[in-house]
């Protein structure tokens, strides 16, 4: 009887710790991506970091090593957090710093596909102007 728990409990660890391999880790979720944006001396590090012109810093490390999976794949091994983050910055980059933009998705995803996908679904948004009363 011992022996079938055993194995269950032994396949159901395995099966958890393969799960947690197929994501990212989410060590630096509580870095404020908003705060990278709103900081051009920041935000160039990361650029330089990524495209091997600078220093990177520990997390500079760990988004380096997971760009061009996380492009390939749509984020699919991200956490939620690291998504919104993720959005976030690739949005203003595209509409805001084409300077880094460009050489970044020349390394990371030579096809275009993300800033396609970006651009097609930026055309479907729907802007809601407020109502002024006059």
């Amino acid at each position: 009887m011992l022996l079938p728990v055993m194995f269950l409990y032994l396949i159901t660890m395995s099966l958890s710790a393969v799960t947690e391999k197929t994501k990212y880790t989410t060590k630096y979720d509580n870095i404020n991506v908003e705060d990278i944006v709103k900081n051009d001396r920041l935000l160039k590090n990361y650029v330089d970091c990524l495209l091997e012109r600078g220093k990177c810093t520990p997390d500079g490390v760990e988004l380096k090593k997971n760009m061009p999976d996380a492009i390939e794949t749509d984020c699919s091994k991200c956490s939620d957090k690291q998504k919104e983050g993720s959005e976030i910055m690739i949005r203003y980059l595209i509409d805001n710093k084409p300077e880094y933009w460009d050489p970044l998705q020349e390394k990371y995803d030579p096809s275009g596909s993300y800033k396609k996908r970006y651009l097609e679904a930026k055309k479907t948004e729907v802007n809601i102007e407020p109502i002024v009363k006059s």
